[in-house]
């Protein structure tokens, strides 16, 4: 048992260890009439389209336009009544796949009067769950599927193509937050098309990707306080390093809560899956360098991959917050209003 559990442990690796290390990642699908290239026929509803599965940080950067090809899936979904135009949330899922709470979160951005698109990053590669092993996907292929996402719903004549927000939860809301930095925009659009708001739930801030580059977009980012699967308190430094930079952060801490606070799920452990949290550490997009630090020491190349391997922990609590539930989809919609003006 206990070999079995630090083999899981080294096969693990959540956001900049994906970005130092080479991984490959399947895509099942073949390119035929029903993927969609182009929204100007304002369909609705499940919509299958390309994106790519980077192996890396490094990957996506020097790569990205031949980069393996995916055929991924997106729920979208328009509000019943309002403007001809409508500004769109991209919704990005966590380690779980797509559930119940992606899609309440949808019809919440459609009461607001916005579009909603539910992308599923799993599905379409295959992949049911990440939560014990995420070496199955890079997270830059998230970042990846969000911008292929942008790029999609730009078409749509229904949609403002100035007025469009990502937001993701957990694996989702890494991809949400880091998507905020321009090399992975550069890498993988053409022109001035951008995202107009970031929102991040709960992502993971203790091994994080850094530029001094940013999109010039606000973020928001919602954190619970007894997050012991991804920590609160990385997520305030990283913050605060952003606003160092010139970015709008705005960043809501609520202090019970746990891992999963917006959902109505009872709290409870998930023993094996993996956690980061003892992990220190960062994957530089400018310098294309992977540190990690330990006890004071900072660590690089094969070093700092070691370390980012032998910090991770397992054993994770998920559950939903009352205060959390009733007050984040105020916050969101505060912030999508002041952020779509």
């Amino acid at each position: 048992m206990k070999t079995r559990i630090v083999h899981q442990l080294t096969r693990s690796l959540l956001p900049a260890i994906a970005a130092s290390m080479m991984v490959a990642c399947s895509s099942p699908g073949t390119a035929n009439s029903s993927i969609t290239s182009s929204l100007d026929d304002s369909k609705s509803g499940i919509i299958t389209f390309a994106s790519i599965t980077p192996r890396s940080a490094g990957d996506y950067l020097s790569h990205y336009a031949t980069g393996k090809k995916a055929f991924i899936t997106g729920d979208l979904s328009m509000p019943e009544n309002g403007p001809r135009v409508v500004p769109a949330v991209i919704i990005l899922h966590g380690s779980s796949g797509v559930n119940r709470g992606e899609r309440v979160w949808a019809q919440r951005m459609n009461a607001l009067g916005y579009a909603s698109l539910v992308v599923d990053s799993f599905t379409g590669r295959g992949i049911r769950n990440t939560e014990r092993d995420q070496t199955q996907l890079s997270m830059t292929a998230d970042i990846a599927d969000a911008y292929a996402a942008l790029r999609l719903l730009a078409t749509d004549p229904r949609i403002d193509r100035g007025r469009i927000a990502v937001m993701g939860f957990s694996r989702g809301g890494v991809a949400a937050l880091y998507s905020s930095l321009e090399p992975f925009r550069t890498a993988s659009m053409e022109g001035n098309l951008r995202f107009a708001a970031h929102i991040a739930f709960y992502p993971s801030c203790g091994i994080a990707y850094e530029s001094a580059h940013l999109d010039g977009s606000p973020i928001l980012m919602l954190i619970g306080g007894k997050d012991n699967y991804t920590p609160a308190a990385p997520c305030i430094a990283y913050a605060d390093s952003l606003r160092s930079k010139g970015a709008r952060v705005t960043i809501k801490e609520y202090r019970n809560a746990w891992h999963g606070f917006d959902r109505p799920t009872p709290l409870h452990s998930i023993p094996l899956a993996t956690s980061a949290r003892e992990c220190h550490g960062f994957y530089d997009l400018d310098s294309r360098t992977f540190t990690m630090v330990r006890g004071g020491q900072t660590l690089s190349g094969a070093a700092a991959v070691d370390e980012s391997k032998r910090c991770l922990t397992m054993g994770i609590t998920l559950g939903g917050d009352p205060e959390a539930q009733a007050q984040s989809p105020a916050e969101v919609a505060a912030f999508l209003k002041a952020a779509f003006e």
